[in-house]
């Protein structure tokens, strides 16, 4: 079957915002069930007005309660291609996120938060898909583990996942690894890496869901005219970057020799 690649935005959105497919994605990387979930798309427009250009961007706030009652606001970052910018960005984005007040259902309350990194470039330090970056507690006096959390603690701190889609094997038997299977950087069926052909066993709801709603925005004329749009705004992006560090890669070698 035909899908879109759900690494770019707009199809990532399709994704998310439905709410059987956002406690799929959000609870299979915690390997946890959640209970709730609200995901508000935060749309912006990232300008470069040297070079005349205007890129749509979507970062993903999802609040979620676990079924162990616990509440959190997770981030959901999507980048493409390693830029320096885009790491002031997440910093950037990460910081107002701390600074702003949650909201559950009517209740204004100051949530822990969650990351989620689904990178489209490869981490060389790390060959795993997947990896979960944790916080221990840690008795720096007896040198043991503290068991318990503390909000305080919680809400001033942070994990994070994150996903290389490159790095993703053909191996999927585990609930992580068949969700993973969706962002399979293989089997393009055309030259812009928009869509592919997705073969591999659909066995549950929620995955079955996933691959309609991909097909749709991969198979649509009017999704596919967005998703053109997208993957040329950020191929000439990332060619003005990559000018960019060549140039200043030249002006350190005058200076080193």
């Amino acid at each position: 079957m035909i899908i879109a690649n759900p690494i770019f935005d707009v199809v990532f959105k399709a994704l998310i915002e439905n709410e059987k497919i956002a406690k799929f994605f959000i609870g299979t990387l915690m390997g946890q069930t959640i209970e709730t979930v609200e995901v508000k798309p935060q749309e912006f427009t990232y300008k470069d007005q040297a070079i005349g250009i205007a890129v749509f961007r979507l970062d993903f706030v999802a609040t979620i309660k676990t079924e162990n009652g616990e509440r959190k606001k997770v981030l959901i970052e999507i980048q493409k291609a390693k830029n320096q910018i885009d790491l002031m960005r997440f910093r950037n984005y990460l910081a107002e996120q701390y600074k702003k007040e949650d909201t559950m259902g009517n209740e204004k309350i100051i949530l822990p938060i969650l990351t989620i990194y689904i990178l489209g470039f490869n981490i060389p330090e790390i060959e795993a898909s997947a990896i979960k970056v944790e916080r221990n507690y840690i008795d720096l006096v007896n040198n043991k583990v503290i068991e318990k959390k503390s909000d305080f603690v919680e809400k001033l701190t942070h994990d994070s996942y994150v996903v290389q889609v490159n790095r993703i094997k053909k191996n999927y038997t585990t609930r992580l690894e068949k969700l993973l299977s969706l962002f399979e950087q293989q089997n393009f069926s055309d030259d812009k890496q928009i869509t592919k052909e997705f073969t591999h066993e659909v066995d549950s709801e929620e995955m079955k869901l996933a691959v309609d709603i991909l097909h749709y925005a991969g198979t649509n004329p009017d999704q596919r005219k967005k998703l053109e749009i997208e993957q040329e705004a950020w191929r000439t992006i990332n060619a003005m970057f990559e000018d960019k560090e060549i140039k200043l890669m030249s002006i350190i070698q005058e200076k080193d020799s």
